[in-house]
């Protein structure tokens, strides 16, 4: 399936995300989806959580304000995702900095995740080692996080994404850098968070996660190129993000700048 195929197939199914989230980024996260063209579900209710995640077209984690109730649910939502079948997407934001999200990112790596996405830092600190992440600012290079990166997808069968100024997509036997600039999100609350929402929904319509992967970070990159020439700062780029994400042509995959990088 060519990546114009999948980011079709997005649109066309419309994939329900359920998001367990934090809450600074909850309503950006919604809105971002609907412009993608899923349909996000915002919960964080131990005992609704598993049966949700079972019935949902994918499922994100997303450790960024987590609460002792919000661990219950997220760990409930990743087991009736295992056992369910359905794709889920871990984003470990700020683990290594902070130790009780990063004990329980650790532990539900158990449950292998489709896709682990998140900055260098954090995914160095994942796989156990040492990184200078500060929250959730990476202090770490893309580069220098990809071997950590391609043993997490390894241990672990998932793909990894690794956000910079170029994207790296890891699994056990590919890596691919996905060029765009994506400036503007960094200016902006929840840019990085969304995306690994929109990730969750492309998983849910292809049997190949890593395509999925790429073609998320691409359509999201490549909208965030066209509303950063639009806009005059981050209000202004917030808003037509949005807008171009909804008039985001599959098409426009066609000229995606991708690298195929070393996996020795």
């Amino acid at each position: 399936m060519t990546l114009v195929t999948v980011a079709q197939k997005y649109r066309q199914q419309s994939p329900l995300v359920f998001c367990l989230t934090n809450t600074v980024v909850t309503s950006f996260t919604a809105n971002v989806l609907l412009a993608s063209g899923a349909a996000p579900a915002m919960t964080n209710l131990p005992g609704e959580a598993g049966p949700f995640a079972a019935v949902a077209s994918a499922v994100l984690v997303n450790l960024g304000t987590p609460s002792t109730e919000q661990l219950r649910a997220m760990d409930e939502a990743v087991r009736g995702a295992t056992k369910a079948g359905t794709p889920w997407v871990l984003d470990p934001v700020a683990v290594g900095a902070l130790p009780v999200r990063t004990e329980f990112a650790r532990k539900i790596l158990a449950q292998h995740p489709t896709l682990i996405r998140g900055n260098a830092s954090e995914i160095l600190a994942l796989a156990g080692y040492q990184s200078t992440g500060r929250g959730v600012d990476a202090q770490d290079t893309v580069s220098a996080a990809i071997s950590a990166g391609r043993e997490l997808a390894q241990n672990y069968g998932s793909v990894v994404a690794i956000s910079g100024a170029a994207d790296a997509i890891i699994d056990a036997t590919r890596t691919t850098l996905v060029h765009s600039n994506g400036i503007g999100l960094t200016g902006i609350t929840g840019g990085g968070c969304a995306l690994g929402a929109v990730c969750a929904g492309m998983l849910a319509i292809t049997d190949d996660p890593f395509e999925a992967t790429i073609a998320a970070h691409g359509m999201y990159g490549l909208a965030a190129e066209n509303a950063l020439a639009l806009s005059r700062g981050p209000g202004s780029f917030a808003s037509a993000f949005l807008d171009e994400l909804s008039l985001f042509a599959p098409e426009e995959l066609l000229n995606l700048r991708l690298q195929e990088a070393n996996h020795a």
